[in-house]
């Protein structure tokens, strides 16, 4: 009914799970905390999953203003999710954030939740799959944000550092493997 389809809820879900990241990014919260204080878990929670949202219906007809087509986008996410994949694997940083003066919204909701690699992934995932199910995996990932932000320090003295590092990685690939597979399936689309 609808088009929901549970098994293209999970794998859109295990998409932006792994392009979020949240769990590779309790260190990054945890220092956050400690610089700025206490973060507010519900207010990051609500508006990165809004950013989102109005991201994957607005997104689009953004492209179209400015002449750029969903394949051309979806190539062009492909390359981003390969290089956040290549972070995770490797544990490098090509990209680099710089220094936020809030731990409020700004460094949590956007960019760290739904950042650049966000939305790229939801106007490529829009391509393959229905809106209902991205729009029910984005409501599920927020609420795995909000408990591993409600939970962070507790996750970090469980996993470990190593823990955190394995998880990391392990989705590092999952997440090139996705970036080879949407580069496959939209790059024809450029010569047609």
């Amino acid at each position: 009914m609808f088009g929901i389809d549970i098994k293209e809820i999970i794998t859109v879900g295990m998409v932006l799970f792994a392009v979020i990241d949240i769990i590779g990014s309790i260190p990054i919260i945890i220092g956050l905390r400690a610089k700025f204080g206490i973060i507010e878990s519900e207010k990051a929670s609500i508006v990165s999953g809004i950013i989102m949202i109005t991201f994957l219906f607005v997104g689009e007809e953004l492209l179209k203003l400015i002449g750029i087509d969903v394949n051309s986008f979806a190539v062009a996410g492909s390359f981003v999710l390969f290089f956040l994949a290549l972070e995770m694997i490797l544990g490098i940083r090509i990209y680099r954030d710089e220094e936020a003066s809030s731990a409020s919204i700004v460094p949590l909701a956007f960019p760290l939740i739904a950042g650049a690699g966000t939305m790229t992934t939801l106007l490529s995932l829009r391509s393959q799959f229905y809106t209902v199910n991205i729009i029910i995996a984005i409501i599920l990932n927020i609420i795995v944000v909000y408990l591993v932000l409600k939970s962070s320090s507790k996750i970090e003295r469980m996993l470990g550092k190593n823990g955190l590092g394995v998880i990391r990685k392990t989705f590092g690939v999952v997440l090139l493997a996705i970036a080879v597979k949407l580069f496959a399936a939209n790059v024809k689309g450029l010569f047609v």
